[in-house]
C-alpha cells in the first residue's frame, strides 16, 4: 500500500494502525514522492490526501488514470460539498474519506476496495435482490453470461471492464463499474441502500451517509443521453432500480 499524507501527524497515525492491520504500508509526505513510488513499486492500493503541496493528490489521480494505471485509490479529504467530492471522483478515484475519519471506516474502504480488485462474484439476475429487493413485475430480464451481463440497452464486458451504452463506451471508474453491473444483473428489481452498501462496499455506512448518493448521481451524469430514457431510477424510502421506462 502506499500512504500519501503531508501532515506528519496523521501520517505516522495512518501508518501505524494501517502495519497493525496487517497492511505493509510505504508512508510518503507530498504528490512527487507518490508518483516516484507508484511508478517503481505498483502498490495494490493507493491512499492519497487531497491537499498536498507541489502535486496534490488529484493530480496524482489524474496521471496515473491518464497512464492507464487502474490501482484502486482512496482519497483523504478534509472537503465536505460534494462537488469537491464529485471532482475526486472524476479524476478517477474508486472512493474517499472525509477527515476526520474513524479508522474503522478506512479499514472497510480498503478491504472492499481490495476485493473489487479481484473479478466480480455478484450473483444472478435475482441473487443481488435477497432480503433486500423488490421485484417489479415489468421488468425485461438482464442476459447474463460469465463474460457479459446486457440489460436496458446496457452491454458490460466483465473481463474487459468495460461498458456501453448503445453503441457508446461509458469511461467507468472501478466502484461506478461494479455498481452498475450490480444493478444491470438485477434489472428491474429494486435494491435497497443497505443491500447495495453491503454488496459493493461490504459495510453499511447507515442513513445519514451521502455516499451511495454521491456515486448513483455521477453514474447517472455518464449513462443519461438527451432524448434518451433514464436507466437509474430512484425508489424513494427503498433504493435504486435499472430499467429503460
Amino acid at each position: 500500500m502506499l500512504l500519501a499524507e503531508d501532515d506528519r501527524a496523521i501520517r505516522h497515525a495512518l501508518e501505524r494502525v494501517l502495519t497493525l492491520e496487517g497492511y505493509e504500508v510505504t508512508a510518503v509526505a507530498d504528490g512527487v514522492e507518490a508518483l516516484a513510488h507508484a511508478h517503481r513499486e505498483r502498490p495494490d492500493v493507493l491512499v492519497l490526501d487531497v491537499m498536498m503541496p507541489g502535486i496534490d493528490g488529484l493530480q496524482v489521480c489524474r496521471v496515473l488514470r491518464a497512464e492507464g494505471d487502474r490501482t484502486p485509490i482512496l482519497m483523504l479529504t478534509a472537503l465536505v460539498e460534494t462537488a469537491d467530492r464529485i471532482a475526486g471522483l472524476d479524476a478517477g478515484a474508486d472512493d474517499y474519506v472525509v477527515k476526520p475519519f474513524d479508522v474503522e471506516e478506512v479499514f472497510a474502504r480498503l478491504r472492499a476496495l481490495l476485493r473489487r480488485t479481484s473479478p466480480v462474484t455478484t450473483g444472478g439476475g435475482s441473487g443481488g435482490g435477497s432480503g433486500g429487493a423488490v421485484a417489479d413485475p415489468g421488468r425485461g430480464e438482464p442476459q447474463i453470461s460469465d463474460r457479459q451481463v446486457e440489460a436496458a440497452g446496457l452491454r458490460m464486458d466483465l473481463q474487459a471492464r468495460r461498458a456501453w451504452r448503445g453503441r457508446r463506451e461509458l469511461e467507468l471508474t472501478r466502484t461506478e463499474f461494479e455498481l452498475l453491473e450490480l444493478l444491470a444483473r438485477n434489472a428491474g428489481i429494486v435494491l435497497d441502500h443497505s443491500t447495495i452498501y453491503d454488496r459493493i462496499w461490504g459495510y453499511d455506512f447507515g442513513p445519514g451517509s451521502k455516499n451511495l448518493a454521491v456515486y448513483v448521481g455521477y453514474l447517472r451524469r455518464k449513462l443519461d443521453e438527451p432524448g434518451a430514457p433514464q436507466l437509474i431510477h430512484t425508489v424513494r424510502g427503498v433504493g435504486y432500480v435499472l430499467r429503460e421506462d
